[in-house]
């Protein structure tokens, strides 16, 4: 049961009528605009495949890039929750998405890639590898994105140390 409910809005707003709307297929743009009050325009298209413009953000992207952020999000807030001091994040993530021949498709997995620098918790101590596992476990399933698709989301993260400001190991 949700104790509270976040509602969120935008407007999404197509710019891709070229003067006959959708008369055919190849006769309008994909370019849309996506505007939420007080923030800057994204600009988004279709994914190139599918007769989009490249210098637009496109869905896919999108989906993958709220997946990371909200992994990150997670991982820093069950971090600090379990003393573990976050120093640097950083995700080369990876999304795999299939077309049916009926021109439908879906994403069959995301592949997150974090590598995490965090403090060394003493003098010459490494933190517990172990833990570390749990966080980006536990961030999983916290993740408000992760837990509303219904695709895996697998992560293979690495973690680098830092002693005295000093990245280690």
């Amino acid at each position: 049961m949700s104790l509270d409910e976040h509602r969120y809005a935008l407007t999404v707003r197509w710019t891709g009528n070229l003067g006959e709307g959708t008369a055919s297929y190849r006769g309008y743009s994909r370019d849309h605009d996506i505007e939420i009050p007080g923030l800057p325009v994204l600009h988004g298209s279709a994914d190139p495949t599918f007769h989009g413009d490249r210098t637009r953000y496109n869905p896919e992207q999108l989906l993958l890039a709220a997946l990371c952020q909200c992994h990150m999000l997670s991982f820093l807030h069950v971090a600090v929750k379990r003393g573990v001091v976050v120093t640097g994040y950083e995700d080369r993530a990876e999304g795999l998405m299939r077309t049916n021949r009926d021109g439908s498709g879906q994403f069959e997995s995301v592949t997150l890639r974090p590598q995490v620098t965090v403090a060394a918790p003493a003098a010459g101590e490494l933190p517990d590898a172990g833990l570390l596992e749990e966080l980006h476990a536990e961030a999983n399933r916290v993740c408000f994105i992760a837990r509303s698709v219904n695709f895996p989301v697998l992560h293979h993260p690495t973690v680098v140390v830092e002693v005295d400001g000093l990245p280690r190991g």
